[in-house]
């Protein structure tokens, strides 16, 4: 009886359900005072027509059977005024209680209850022995993945959602959600906000200022990552309280710059581990093009190890007899002195001193040719917002207004010569087609690309991206290093680089007996044991307990190493 009783408060507490029951109760007025008019008719043509006496409810009963077009037959007229009554009577029903009622109580009653039970599934606060959670303040483009990779690490989180439709729907998918203001103290609270792990307030820019005051007024210790979509609000947002504040979209366009090839050539830095520097080194039109990963002889020479070699857009890991192409990227680790030795064996090979191409001029093509200044590679812009044209001016050696899909604008802009291409605007079709274009305009050029949706990222590759990421992945990453308390380190859509220690299943195994790589496709890079790291370990390396293993691969081979081999 609670139940039903909370239901029916909170049902009639919606002043659009009020107003529809009053209608359906309105047209329930007014069929039932058309039931007693005929009913009164019927008595008065019984009696001075067809010369017969009735009760008031014989009229009722008779009204009713006709209206319901049951129609029993046993009262019926002998005249034709009485038939003709009765045809009005069974039209009448036919019309208010077979058709309109029946959609006015859908309509108005059964459907807003139906809904009011949807919107009530969703809870509004968490179990009370809840701790060590992650809070998000919206189901954004960064949930779906930042939510996987909780799930796979077997931390909670509570997805907070102010609608509560829309929280309901998805709490029915699966999702855990919460439902309640985003503003409200007691919300959080219901959210056990002071053993919360962390908050991620992932709104609109104004909204996310909103919500770590209030977190920041309930919970002072608690950390929060916010995120902005305007350089401008990052002050506003630390300023409110905000422990880490990522400009995605700024952080996209930088990370997209320093994929390109250009100039001499050189390695460029994209992670830390420990003590040691994840890079990547493109090959064009270098000596080491041509040759097989043992014949770089970069371990050698500068005491680089090859840990990975990315090929059209997919990451291979590095055998000794893989051949390398002038497409290849290897992915190189070693120390800052180290990858310094190999930039200046490497500088004397001149790439291309031609201008790197951006296409999209908004806040990521924007973010990119800034970055690319500071680095002092001449850049061109294609766009066609005249007053994006007029702001990229300063950061840009030449700017293009016009269609990127124009031949000429694109030959003016100089594809045919440049070294790179960046492929920056939020439309992933226009990405792909372009990618297709500028790949079948000059064959050499390196191709770096935005994406915005993951489906679309096998389709980019096969129109020839040579490097593609998206904004939600690289969101997840930067969160999730945040929350794991490491540096984050971005190789590319789809791959990570993680430890894990070995587990019981591995103990005293030799590296080649294991079959991790061709069991779940991960890539071994590196073992650490007893502080020290050992890159690129032989096969024949002996897999001691306690050993870290740090791979390269994706988180579904990751989650098939653990089903196979178990954890630590």
């Amino acid at each position: 009886m609670k139940l039903v009783s909370t239901q029916l408060s909170y049902f009639f507490s919606d002043n659009q359900v009020r107003r529809n029951v009053r209608a359906l109760l309105k047209y329930v007025a007014f069929v039932v005072i058309v039931v007693v008019i005929f009913a009164e008719v019927f008595h008065l043509i019984m009696v001075h027509v067809e010369g017969q006496e009735h009760s008031w409810f014989t009229g009722l009963y008779w009204t009713l059977t006709v209206m319901s077009t049951l129609g029993f037959g046993d009262i019926t007229f002998q005249s034709d005024l009485g038939r003709f009554f009765s045809m009005v009577v069974l039209v009448s029903g036919v019309v208010l209680l077979l058709i309109v009622l029946p959609f006015a109580f859908i309509r108005f009653f059964y459907a807003p209850w139906l809904e009011a039970q949807i919107r009530m599934r969703a809870p509004q606060k968490v179990p009370p022995d809840t701790e060590g959670h992650v809070i998000l303040c919206a189901y954004d483009m960064i949930a779906p993945g930042l939510i996987k990779r909780l799930k796979h690490d077997g931390i909670p989180y509570f997805v907070l959602e102010p609608d509560q439709t829309l929280a309901s729907n998805r709490y029915l998918d699966g999702v855990s959600m919460i439902t309640g203001e985003i503003d409200n103290r007691v919300t959080y609270e219901a959210l056990q906000l002071d053993r919360a792990r962390m908050v991620l307030a992932n709104r609109e820019d104004t909204v996310n200022t909103n919500i770590i005051l209030t977190v920041r007024e309930a919970a002072p210790e608690v950390p929060i990552v916010a995120t902005a979509g305007k350089e401008d609000s990052i002050d506003v947002l630390e300023l409110s309280g905000a422990n880490h504040v990522l400009c995605l979209k700024k952080f996209l366009g930088e990370q997209l710059a320093n994929r390109i090839s250009a100039s001499h050539a050189h390695s460029h830095v994209i992670g830390q581990y420990r003590d040691l520097l994840i890079a990547e080194l493109p090959l064009h039109r270098t000596p080491l093009a041509g040759r097989t990963v043992r014949e770089t002889r970069l371990r050698e020479m500068t005491g680089i190890s090859i840990v990975g070699v990315w090929e059209q857009g997919r990451m291979k890991p590095a055998r000794p007899e893989m051949p390398l192409t002038q497409s290849s990227v290897l992915v190189i680790i070693g120390t800052k002195a180290q990858l310094e030795e190999l930039d200046d064996l490497l500088i004397i090979y001149n790439v291309n001193e031609n201008p790197v191409l951006i296409i999209g001029g908004g806040v990521v093509g924007t973010a990119a040719a800034r970055a690319l200044k500071r680095l002092k590679i001449p850049a061109h812009l294609v766009e066609q917002d005249p007053v994006v044209c007029k702001r990229a001016r300063r950061l840009c050696q030449a700017v293009f207004a016009g269609d990127a899909a124009d031949y000429y604008l694109l030959k003016r802009a100089g594809v045919l010569k440049a070294p790179s291409v960046l492929l920056t605007t939020n439309d992933d079709a226009m990405n792909i087609y372009l990618a297709s274009y500028c790949r079948n305009l000059n064959p050499e050029l390196r191709v770096v690309s935005r994406i915005t949706h993951d489906r679309n990222l096998e389709a980019i590759h096969r129109a020839g991206a040579d490097f593609v990421l998206s904004y939600a992945s690289l969101g997840v990453e930067s969160i999730y290093s945040i929350l794991q308390d490491k540096e984050l380190i971005m190789l590319g859509e789809g791959v990570d680089l993680f430890s894990m220690t070995l587990p019981r299943s591995l103990y005293n195994k030799p590296l080649a007996e294991t079959g991790i790589g061709a069991r779940t496709g991960l890539n071994v890079v590196a073992i650490q044991h007893n502080g020290e790291v050992r890159t690129n370990p032989p096969a024949s390396t002996v897999l001691d307990p306690g050993v870290e293993l740090l791979m390269l691969g994706s988180l579904q081979q990751r989650q098939e190493f653990i089903e196979i081999f178990g954890k630590a």
